[in-house]
């Protein structure tokens, strides 16, 4: 039943909605999920999140659900529901506090899913529960969101039976400070709201049991601090896993258990098995601390399954447009290696971005990657001000590309302006989900 993402310094969890990440010592929560990823995720620097969590610094996650246009009229269940949000929006701390009451009081066995400092934890079960209510028309965005979070809740132990107990004290929370909107048509609304909500996340829990285990066990076999805050770590699992270049996982570390955060994978899958992360330690960072500072070759981490879509389509011959910002660089990478791997020269433009040059810590890889493909080009922009989107304008045309942005929050959001306004389609944008990447902090 935890609930979220994790640190992050991956570039983990993308706009196409994933589990909710959460601040620096993310745990997701049955029934819903705040870590990065990533984010991808995230992402610590984006999910390869900045914050120690997964997909480049991170918030709260939300999925990036896209608006219709024309957006048609909602449903009467999602009416209620909407007003209730607003309704509870002004004391939310209040209605998390009840709830986590009530959940614990009524259902004392469920705390041991949680992990055991709940200060970073506490909003990301209800934040994710209360975030698919409000898109519950959106069915098809949020039926992917929800299948993804009931397969990550695996790795915290979640059963089919802790739904229910999440959904009753769920509704006695919003029903005690929702008072001057709740009545009998608006709890009916949530009943179905919320039954919707689990039965997915209950049945896609269900059908990754028979394909897939909940969580791998990998031990680190290559620890290389690239600066006094950023590691390269380099892990075998214990069995074969599973993954696409550009997407994120979610780590546990011995040090803290029940604090999963976020991150990229930083190289396309390998014939060895390896799998590799960039991790930066931030301040109050548990994970992220614990895996740069602390893990050594021979510890033995946990992962949970791999998570996200920022991952490229090999059937058009379409460019790539890529801007990797601090850590963010990793799964930026790990496309790269993939392009390479399919053997089909389409061109890639890698805008690599940092505050310093002694910040640019895989420039090497990267323009050794550039002088082996001809159809690569990486341009490191350094600027103390993270301008990284506006280096991108000085370039171009970009309509003929599809945009990969993996980073900090402020650069996914600037960059995603920036590229729609030098002409790249929105569908044609994909970037770790910037709520997770906030969230998956730590």
């Amino acid at each position: 039943m935890p609930t979220g993402p994790e640190d992050t310094e991956v570039g983990a969890a993308d706009s196409s909605t994933e589990a909710l990440p959460e601040p620096e010592d993310a745990v997701e929560v049955p029934g819903a999920e705040a870590e990065a990823t990533a984010g991808r995720p995230a992402p610590e620097e984006a999910v390869t999140a900045e914050a120690d969590a997964g997909p480049d610094g991170t918030a709260t996650a939300r999925p990036d659900f896209p608006q219709a246009s024309p957006e048609p009229a909602p449903s009467p269940d999602a009416v209620l529901v909407q007003r209730t949000m607003a309704e509870v929006a002004p004391i939310a701390d209040k209605v998390t506090s009840y709830f986590y009451a009530l959940l614990f009081t009524r259902h004392p066995d469920l705390r041991a899913l949680f992990p055991a400092a709940m200060d970073t934890q506490r909003d990301r079960l209800l934040t994710a529960l209360l975030t698919a209510a409000e898109h519950i028309d959106e069915t098809d965005v949020l039926v992917d969101y929800l299948r993804n979070l009931g397969r990550g809740h695996r790795k915290y132990g979640t059963q089919a039976e802790h739904y229910p107990a999440v959904g009753e004290c769920l509704i006695g929370a919003l029903s005690r400070y929702a008072g001057a909107v709740w009545d009998d048509d608006t709890e009916a609304a949530w009943v179905r709201t919320y039954t919707t909500i689990s039965q997915v996340m209950i049945d896609a829990a269900a059908e990754d049991e028979l394909r897939a285990p909940a969580w791998w066990y990998a031990e680190v076999v290559a620890h290389d601090l690239r600066t006094p805050d950023i590691a390269v770590i380099t892990v075998r699992p214990d069995q074969p896993y599973p993954f696409l270049a550009g997407q994120y996982t979610s780590l546990e570390t011995p040090w803290w258990p029940r604090i999963w955060r976020h991150y990229s994978f930083a190289s396309a899958p390998r014939s060895d098995g390896l799998l590799s992360f960039h991790v930066k330690a931030i301040p109050a960072g548990w994970v992220s601390n614990a895996l740069v500072h602390h893990a050594r070759p021979g510890d033995v981490l946990r992962l949970g399954p791999p998570s996200g879509s920022m991952t490229v389509d090999h059937s058009t011959d379409s460019g790539l447009l890529c801007l990797g910002g601090g850590t963010g660089i990793a799964p930026i990478k790990a496309l790269v290696e993939d392009v390479a791997e399919h053997g089909r020269r389409r061109p890639v433009e890698v805008f690599y971005g940092a505050r310093t040059n002694h910040d640019l810590y895989d420039i090497d890889t990267m323009l050794r990657l550039q002088r082996t493909h001809p159809w690569l080009a990486v341009r490191p922009v350094v600027d103390t001000r993270a301008q990284l989107p506006d280096a991108v304008r000085e370039y171009g045309p970009w309509n003929e590309y599809d945009a990969y942005l993996s980073g900090p929050p402020g650069m996914i959001r600037s960059g995603v302006d920036a590229l729609r306004e030098v002409g790249i389609p929105a569908g044609r944008i994909r970037h770790d989900s910037v709520e997770e990447l906030v969230s998956a902090g730590g």
